[in-house]
Formats: C-alpha cells, sequence, structure tokens
C-alpha cells in the first residue's frame, strides 16, 4: 500500500496521509486492527518501519516505542547521510523532532503521557510526526499527528489533528491562539529575571486578583468552584529548587521565543504550567482550557471482534496489491488500473453493504 501511494501521488502525499488520523486509522485497520484494537499506533508505524526502504521510497522513519522513540535524532542522522542531506537540515529535522514530544507533553496538558514518537520524513526535508500518549488514569490513549507543511509554529496549533475516544472537560492547551497573550507574557517573565519573578509569587496573594464580595451569601454565575490549600501565597517552594534554577538558566539565555524557552532542559509540564498560572494571575493573561482534541476494518480484527482477522483474504489483498505495483512500474498497468476502478462500485452512493460480512466498518 506504501508503494501504491508513492507510485501513485508520490512521497509527499504519503506524509500528507499519515498526518490525517482517519486516514491512518484505516490503514491500521486494513493491517488486521478494529478502532479499540490497543497497539494499532505502535504496530502500523512499526510496519512503515520495517516497510519503507529509504534508499527505494526516498522516505525513513525515526523513532517508535519507548526507549526505541529516544533513538530518533540517532535514526534522523543516519537516514539524512544516507539522503546526503546538509546538516543543517538534519538538525532541523532533529529539532522537529524534539519539539513535537516536547509540545504534546508540557503545552497540552491532557493528562496523556508520551510513550511512543514517529518521525517520517523524505528526502527533502518534508515530514510528519506520529506520536502517541496513555492517560494516567484512564486506559484510553491519544494520537497526536503533525505534518511540517501546516507547521508555521510550534507553539501555536500546529497539529493537524488530535485523535482522542473523549473530549476534556477541562485541558490546559497552551498553544491554542487564545494563549497566545499567556505564552508572551510568560516569555516576558522569565526574561525579566528570578528575581523580579520571586518578587511577585512572595508579595501577592490569590486574593489580591479576585473580584469583590458580593451580597453575603451571594456567588456569582462566573465563579469557579477551587481547591485550595490553606495558605494564599505563591511562595518560591512552588517551583522547586531545579524549578528555580531553571529559570535562572532561562534568564542567563535570554530566550527571544517561547519555542526557545519550552526546548530548554529543565522546562516540563509542572513549571510551564506554573508559568502559565502566574502570568495570567499576575497579568491576566489567559489561557485557553479547551480540548483541542477532535473527533473501522478491511480484514477484521486482531482481537475477534467484529471477527477474526481472515488470513487468506489478508494475504490475496498484499499479493494482489503487490503484483499490481510491480506491473504498473513496467507498463503493465491494467490491473493496477482495475484496481483503481473498483473504487466505482465500492461507497454509499451505489448501497454498498456496511455491515461486518461486507469488510468495510460501519464506523468509518
Amino acid at each position: 500500500m506504501v508503494e501504491a501511494v508513492i507510485y501513485e501521488h508520490g512521497s509527499e502525499e504519503l506524509l500528507r496521509r499519515v498526518s490525517d488520523p482517519c486516514w491512518f486509522q484505516a490503514l491500521s485497520c486494513v493491517l488486521g486492527f478494529d478502532w479499540h484494537s490497543s497497539g494499532t499506533t505502535t504496530t502500523t508505524t512499526g510496519a512503515l518501519k520495517l516497510a519503507i526502504n529509504p534508499e527505494v521510497h526516498g522516505l525513513a522513519v525515526a523513532g517508535g516505542k519507548g526507549k526505541t522513540g529516544r533513538k530518533a535524532p540517532l535514526d534522523i542522522q543516519t537516514a539524512g547521510d544516507l539522503f546526503a542531506m546538509s546538516p543543517e537540515k538534519i538538525e532541523e529535522l532533529k529539532l522537529a523532532s524534539k519539539m513535537a514530544a516536547k509540545v504534546d507533553n508540557a503545552l497540552v496538558q491532557d493528562g496523556y503521557r508520551l510513550y511512543h514518537h514517529v518521525l517520517i520524513f523524505s528526502d527533502t526535508g518534508s515530514w510528519a510526526v506520529v506520536q502517541q500518549g496513555m492517560s494516567e488514569t484512564e486506559t484510553y490513549a491519544r494520537r497526536y499527528h503533525w505534518l511540517s507543511e501546516r507547521v508555521a509554529s510550534f507553539v501555536e496549533e500546529p497539529h493537524s489533528a488530535i485523535c482522542a475516544q473523549d473530549r476534556l472537560n477541562s485541558v490546559l492547551d497552551l498553544t491554542s491562539m487564545e494563549s497566545r497573550e499567556n505564552r508572551d507574557v510568560t516569555l516576558d517573565l522569565v526574561k525579566d529575571g528570578p528575581a523580579h519573578f520571586l518578587r511577585y509569587t512572595s508579595q501577592r496573594t490569590l486574593s489580591d486578583f479576585s473580584s469583590p464580595p458580593g451580597p453575603a451569601g451571594f456567588v456569582s454565575s462566573q465563579h469557579l468552584d477551587l481547591t485550595l490549600p490553606r495558605r494564599h501565597e505563591i511562595l518560591p517552594k512552588d517551583l522547586g529548587k531545579d524549578g528555580i534554577k531553571a529559570l535562572e538558566m532561562a534568564y542567563e539565555i535570554q530566550p527571544e521565543r517561547y519555542e526557545d524557552l519550552i526546548a530548554l532542559k529543565g522546562m516540563g509540564p509542572k513549571r510551564i504550567r506554573a508559568l502559565a498560572l502566574i502570568s495570567e494571575l499576575i497579568y491576566g493573561a489567559e489561557t485557553s482550557w479547551k480540548d483541542p482534541a477532535k473527533f473501522s476494518f478491511a480484514h477484521g480484527g486482531k482481537d475477534g471482534y467484529p471477527y477474526p482477522v481472515d488470513r487468506e483474504t489478508f494475504d490475496h489483498s498484499i499479493t494482489t496489491l503487490k503484483e499490481a505495483v510491480e506491473n504498473a512500474k513496467l507498463d503493465k498497468r491494467e490491473k493496477y488500473d482495475a484496481i483503481k476502478r473498483l473504487k466505482r462500485y465500492t461507497g454509499a452512493d451505489t448501497g454498498a453493504d456496511t455491515g461486518a460480512d461486507s469488510g468495510v466498518g460501519g464506523q468509518f
């Protein structure tokens, strides 16, 4: 299937399709998963890593699950050398890999901790990222898709999509356009220096920034229920000793952009969150609390639902596609064109069956 897409549309189009969560999900269903199967993302990207040959396809896959994901920079360097890329272009790809992981761990604070990271890139330097996090409280995962041609900024709405089982009621999304002022204020706060920053945290209290109390027993409909400590102050210890050191290091570097700030070692989710909330508390620079997430089988599911993988049909599909592409390369396009014509006889407009026996998932 990878070769068919590359043959028909080129390697750049494969990157675009991988960055589309619906297309990626459909691809995983062709491999024998249903929409709810565990391992859908990790196995599909693993299969892509095995199937894609940089010397043949002009594409490479870096990273993977767990420790393999942390080897993405080495994979990028190896493939980049193979593609004869300039050192600058290779470093750009490494930065894209690093920033995508950092953003989805620290700027989109939705409770899903990343455990899988893959960057797929072409010999021209275009790239797509597919990474996944697992909920710390639930057993569901959330998948994050990126595409280089759509990324104008790493820190402002960089995703092509975020795919999730559920949309949450409250997510600190510092990548939202609505959080732009907060990012700017946070950067200014850090560049002013830790001493200036700590003066605010030791002297101001939450009550200093609350609206005047109304009549006795009156609670405004705009007020939110809060769970607060007994003390009111935001103290230096809330950032921790390491947090103060990270701020001192940031001050010495004087980052020009918010991207430079969050890329610094030690600027993890808790510290970024603390800075964002303090920026809102002191300067009124609000953040977005809207969940950015937006809301399928061909050969059966690996867990037996809606029915077990039909291995014979599965193998036949592989053989048919392989022969079609190989013959097309030899200017024998009959079978390849025949597969393309099948589209006329499938889909809702022809009244095609969408039940389990049809092999077309009704959910998709």
